[in-house]
């Protein structure tokens, strides 16, 4: 197996308006877009709506076109998104956006569903075990990550020549900082008595889990 290691990726630490940047971010959605993870979390949503009507949180929310699909899918539930980025300008109204580090803001008091989609692997086992924390004031879990493993790295190479080199770096990056089976569930430190998991990996590089109060 490979070693999780988490380092630093390009992408974080350029301006919102750098060109690379803007480039890479356009590269993410098409990747987004191969490995079906936005269609994959509105599929499992659609399981629950009516934990999904008490409310939606997405963390590590970017661009912000999850939320705002989101928020046209479940017109009744409040939606909000927490990431460093200002508040995206074509945004859905109804998506309340926090900018600021999550790990400084305070958890909803009660919520339905928290969605992360590509943003676990940022961070190093104490974090993820402060953010586990976090994730106990939900319902439901559903949480979309690269999986680490050697196949995404060959499959992430043959994309090269069409990414730019910021994507090229992070892309491998974000794999290796990646999770195998079970690791979610044991990083967070979400206890299997109160909760039921549903995990599954993709041939296309994605480690999902459905973590829902039993």
């Amino acid at each position: 197996m490979i070693s999780r290691i988490v380092i630093p990726e390009l992408l974080d630490h350029l301006p919102a308006d750098d060109p690379e940047g803007l480039r890479s971010r356009r590269d993410l959605r098409r990747i987004n877009f191969l490995m079906g993870n936005e269609r994959w979390v509105l599929r499992a949503l659609r399981k629950f709506p009516s934990v999904a009507d008490r409310g939606i949180v997405e963390i590590g929310a970017g661009d912000g076109l999850l939320c705002h699909k989101l928020a046209r899918l479940f017109p009744q539930a409040p939606v909000a998104a927490y990431d460093l980025a200002p508040r995206p300008a074509m945004l859905n109204e109804r998506v309340k956006w926090h900018c600021g580090d999550l790990f400084k803001s305070e958890a909803p008091a009660a919520g339905g569903v928290l969605v992360a989609n590509l943003f676990l692997h940022h961070f190093e086992k104490d974090s993820l075990l402060e953010l586990g924390r976090w994730m106990r004031h939900f319902e439901l879990l559903v949480i979309n990550e690269p999986d680490r493993s050697r196949l995404p790295h060959l499959l992430g190479g043959l994309m090269h020549p069409w990414i730019n080199r910021v994507t090229r770096h992070d892309m491998h990056v974000s794999i290796t900082a990646g999770f195998a089976a079970g690791e979610i569930r044991n990083l967070l430190e979400l206890d299997e008595k109160h909760w039921r998991f549903r995990e599954t990996s993709t041939w296309r590089g994605a480690r999902r889990v459905v973590a829902c109060i039993d």
